[in-house]
């Protein structure tokens, strides 16, 4: 019996000798799982933190290129002279320079490709890779870097602006006076005032209002007591309708630098003062040195990115439609528009589209000489090709930019567009209430629901905005609109949108309002 204890007590230690190996074995395993996961951890934590140093020297990399670009605004090759054409994907590069950080050490790199969008736009595709010393981890941001131009606006304009309960602002919206919104809203809405006092005819009554504001009366379709207010600023910077004015100015010296009968001029000090009588593809000389408005120039774009272009000798604007209101002398047809997509017209234009536009261009009208303004008066249909950003029609008047009284459709169901980015340097951007001929008779209405106007684009103004005229009593082709209890000039059922492609891709050579920004970027996965 004792025997046979004693070989129990020997199986017994036996067996916890085997357990302690078994625990010592598990105990390592777990210990060196545990070791790797913490080695694992910690380079985990150490890439975390590259990737973020990597992406930090990625943004100092677009911050660098746009204190160049405020530098050196046409310098797309960081200071380089090469490579002489760009990558047909990424522009000029790649040119890398080394990141210094706080402490005055170079702890990584960044490469930069430069892509001017061209075609008279300010707006440059800026890629900057970010490597930190030592790593293979790279981070990419896209950055588009411009200036903003006034197309950057849905509506903008120097004076105070009211948009109705049956109005929509859509897009951004600003005025360097005031705006009563009792529409609905879109986008940012602002005011470079903190209060104003607007007129009866804006949706004033006699007392100080905030900068943007709407009336506690309207309730529908959308209520002022609750709406949301917060896209609602003010005041903030005003928008400088002076730049008009120099821009009209810069569009007539690219129309001389762009044809050699004209390009001496363009490097003249007083170029803008020039008024050859030499008629170009770009140039359109005044017709005559007295100011007529009803004489200018018919310009017809065309859907192969050409133009038609006629002499204007008479308007009769109570006559419809523009063949019949227009005394017409063709010049030539299909004319080529140039690269930089300007045609500087010194003198009144008339424009419309054949029957739509396919490509860029910029139409200016001004007598840069003289005390009269020259304006744009749109007679037609005004119609792009595509609305993917491709196509791009901007009229800068120094004066009014007017839809004709004859432009719609004399009567019947219509649905008549107007496709553009408008600036009045000094006027309006309206349907007019009387006609030139005869400023005693209101203008056309049309007030049907099956009569539609529908705008899609860019509105700046340095006075009034409007597509529409409430009048009291009976007055000439106005016509009387019993849900609005008064006769109507213009097109009551009308639609202003606003064109985003002009955000980033404004017309050639079109008004700017400020310095370079960075106006959008984002982070990329690929590398060239």
């Amino acid at each position: 019996m004792r025997r046979i204890i004693k070989l129990q007590k020997l199986d017994q230690n036996g067996v916890s000798l085997v357990l302690v190996l078994t625990f010592i074995v598990i105990a390592g395993i777990i210990s060196g799982a545990a070791l790797t996961a913490v080695l694992d951890n910690l380079d985990v934590s150490s890439n975390i933190v590259k990737r973020d140093q990597a992406l930090n020297i990625a943004e100092a990399g677009i911050n660098y290129y746009l204190w160049h670009l405020s530098h050196n605004s046409s310098d797309y090759k960081d200071g380089n002279t090469t490579p002489t054409t760009p990558d047909p994907t990424l522009g000029y590069g790649p040119y890398k320079h080394n990141y210094i950080d706080s402490n005055a050490n170079t702890t990584g790199t960044y490469t930069l490709w430069i892509n001017p969008q061209g075609g008279g736009s300010s707006v440059i595709d800026v890629r900057s890779i970010g490597q930190i010393n030592g790593s293979e981890i790279t981070r990419t941001i896209d950055a588009k870097i411009g200036i903003p131009s006034f197309a950057s606006y849905a509506v903008n304009s120097d004076s105070a602006l009211w948009f109705g309960n049956t109005e929509t602002a859509d897009g951004p919206v600003h005025s360097n006076t005031g705006i009563r919104l009792d529409g609905s809203s879109t986008a940012t809405v602002s005011s470079s005032n903190t209060t104003y006092v607007p007129s009866g005819s804006l949706g004033g009554d006699g007392q100080s209002h905030p900068g943007v504001w709407c009336n506690s009366s309207v309730t529908t379709p959308v209520n002022c007591n609750t709406r949301d207010k917060s896209s609602w600023q003010y005041p903030v910077t005003s928008v400088d309708f002076n730049q008009v004015s120099s821009s009209l100015c810069s569009m007539k010296k690219t129309a001389f630098a762009a044809n050699s009968s004209t390009s001496s001029l363009a490097t003249q000090s007083n170029a803008c003062s020039q008024t050859p009588s030499t008629l170009t593809n770009t140039y359109l000389p005044q017709r005559s040195g007295s100011y007529s408005s009803t004489q200018g120039y018919l310009i017809e774009l065309n859907s192969n990115g050409t133009y038609n272009l006629y002499k204007v000798n008479g308007e009769n604007d109570q006559n419809r439609p523009y063949t019949s209101a227009l005394s017409l002398q063709s010049v030539a047809t299909n004319i080529s528009i140039d690269s930089s997509g300007v045609i500087f017209a010194e003198d009144n234009v008339w424009v419309r589209t054949n029957p739509n536009f396919h490509g860029r261009v910029s139409i200016g009208a001004g007598r840069l000489v003289g005390s009269n303004n020259a304006t744009i008066n749109i007679v037609d249909n005004l119609l792009y090709s595509t609305k993917s950003g491709a196509d791009t029609i901007g009229l800068v008047a120094q004066g009014d930019v007017l839809i004709a009284p004859y432009a719609p459709p004399a009567s019947g169901s219509f649905n008549y567009e107007v496709d553009a980015a408008i600036i009045s340097e000094s006027g309006n951007v309206e349907y007019p209430v009387a006609y030139k001929t005869n400023n005693n008779k209101c203008t056309w209405g049309w007030t049907n629901n099956n009569q539609n106007f529908n705008f899609y684009g860019s509105i700046s103004t340095r006075l009034d905005w409007t597509w529409t005229w409430l009048i009291g009593s009976a007055c000439g082709n106005s016509v009387y609109n019993a849900s609005q209890n008064a006769y109507i000039s213009g097109i009551l059922n009308n639609t202003t949108s606003y064109d985003y492609n002009l955000q980033y891709s404004p017309p050639p050579n079109f008004p700017l309002t400020s310095g370079y920004n960075i106006l959008s970027w984002r982070e990329v996965l690929t590398i060239p």
